[in-house]
């Protein structure tokens, strides 16, 4: 059976946080499970992105993958983009207070081979839109994975926005 052992968790403070980082990421797991609740302040619209980059490589590089969107009125599916926004988080068009959830899967983060790479995310808005986005990906490095960086789509991150890091041994 699996073990989930907490590595790291951020909240962000009063001002809001361009950026949420784990570093120096321990390498005696087998697998990574990122567990988000976030806002941005993007304007305009009730949903955003959290875009990832691993090992400083840049923002969506090596990123790969196909996700599929519901609004609870139409779905969709397309190919994740070279941002490598990889979840959703509510942006402050959205009620006021609502955070948005996401959990990120990164199987064998330790391996010598891509990395696989599953999100599913919510963003919601207490009234009548709901949003989904299902994730298959791939990173397509060959380097495990020391550190992560998630940052929003155009606007800092929320006060209370968390995101926490676990690692899984499947022993």
């Amino acid at each position: 059976m699996p073990t989930f052992t907490k590595i790291a968790s951020v909240t962000v403070g009063s001002g809001g946080a361009s950026s949420i980082s784990f570093s120096s990421i321990s390498q005696s797991y087998t697998d990574l499970v990122l567990k988000i609740s976030n806002r941005d302040g993007r304007t305009g619209i009730a949903v955003s992105d959290i875009r990832f980059n691993f090992n400083g490589a840049g923002v969506g590089t090596n990123i790969s993958g196909r996700y599929g969107y519901g609004d609870g009125t139409s779905a969709t599916t397309s190919s994740v983009s070279a941002n490598g926004e990889l979840a959703f988080c509510d942006a402050a068009g959205a009620t006021t207070s609502t955070f948005g959830n996401a959990e990120v899967y990164i199987a064998n983060y330790t391996s010598s081979n891509y990395k696989a790479i599953s999100s599913e995310s919510v963003a919601e808005t207490n009234a009548t839109g709901g949003y989904n986005l299902f994730l298959a990906g791939l990173w397509s490095n060959t380097a495990a994975i020391t550190s992560i960086t998630m940052t929003p789509f155009t606007s800092p991150f929320s006060q209370f926005s968390t995101a926490t890091l676990y690692g899984i041994k499947n022993s």
